[in-house]
């Protein structure tokens, strides 16, 4: 039985991940310190002997270096996310995204970790120049999230270069998906317009909605990582999308309702795109949830927005503030 760990396996991702991983007979080790991640995304598997979960500041390299012992693989997904908390707490989000990463390197090298893949972010390349934005595109980090992700990335490539730990990294465009976070810091759009179809409120559109999205869904990313880690490659970067880009306005159609409108917002791209061709010729890997399937499948799931904040033109407001302050 191989042995895995999964930093930030009680959260969004990478709850999906240890779904994966337990059906497929691994023992699996997960990280996480909750302050993102839920117990509940992993409730399913409370009385699973080979899912072990510990409480752990994935930083604290003296707490977590024992769990590594035996791991083969490593999927290194903890991390702190969102535009606006990276903008107030850029040290928080150094701690956790960039000496978080070096911690996990550390006890990857010094206890013989096999392969480590790592979870980076479609947000290093800023506003691109070119769509499908290559692996190639400069790399321009408008706030701390992005840059701290990409520093990780660099730490990466660089343990693989130095210590030669095998790893790759995947860039994740737009994530979504079931168990996607819907509490805290305003985010991601999906999320948001879900919460507020089920309440009945009008859907937040940002300028004139003619913003496109690589909305990703969240098991093609997982199969994304499995194919990383059963792959002989080590040292490479690769995107992860779903082969398309769709509008805000697409997304308003699908959910339906009323909408209304708020202020266009500085440093935010009119365009995510991931151009897609490396990874399908090196790892062999395609999306298969099509856009409007996975829109349709969290419409039949909308009780899970639930408890979800319900954001108003006036709370979107206030929270991002700071978002116009610092980006403008």
């Amino acid at each position: 039985m191989k042995k895995v760990l999964v930093t930030g396996g009680a959260g969004f991702i990478g709850s999906h991940l240890v779904d994966k991983l337990l059906a497929l007979g691994f023992e699996v080790i997960v990280i996480d310190d909750l302050s993102v991640g839920r117990r509940e995304n992993l409730a399913a598997h409370s009385k699973n002997p080979r899912l072990h979960l510990h409480v752990l500041d994935v930083a604290n390299q003296d707490a977590i270096r024992p769990r590594f012992e035996g791991v083969e693989w490593v999927f290194h997904l903890a991390a702190r996310a969102d535009i606006v908390p990276s903008i107030q707490l850029p040290m928080i989000y150094h701690r956790a995204n960039v000496d978080g990463t070096a911690a996990v390197l550390e006890a990857c090298r010094l206890q013989g970790v096999k392969r480590l893949i790592y979870a980076a972010s479609s947000s290093c390349y800023g506003i691109p120049d070119e769509y499908p934005t290559p692996e190639t595109a400069p790399i321009q980090p408008r706030y701390p999230y992005a840059l701290t992700k990409w520093i990780g990335e660099q730490m990466v490539m660089h343990w693989e270069k130095v210590y030669k730990i095998p790893t790759l990294s995947l860039r994740f465009f737009n994530v979504f998906g079931p168990r996607a976070r819907t509490s805290g810091t305003y985010g991601a759009v999906l999320g948001v317009f879900l919460a507020q179809k089920r309440n009945g409120k009008p859907l937040t559109v940002v300028g004139d909605g003619s913003q496109t999205r690589d909305f990703t869904y969240v098991t093609d990313v997982v199969e994304a990582l499995l194919c990383a880690a059963e792959s002989g490659l080590s040292g490479e970067i690769f995107n992860v999308g779903s082969g398309g880009t769709y509008s805000v306005n697409s997304l308003v159609e699908l959910i339906g309702g009323p909408t209304v409108s708020l202020p266009k917002r500085p440093g935010e791209p009119d365009c995510t795109f991931a151009d897609i061709t490396r990874i399908r010729e090196r790892l062999g890997w395609e999306p298969t949830v099509k856009f409007e399937a996975g829109v349709r499948e969290l419409l039949g799931q909308i009780d899970l927005w639930e408890n979800a904040p319900v954001w108003t033109p006036e709370s979107i407001q206030n929270a991002t503030k700071d978002w116009f302050k610092y980006l403008s």
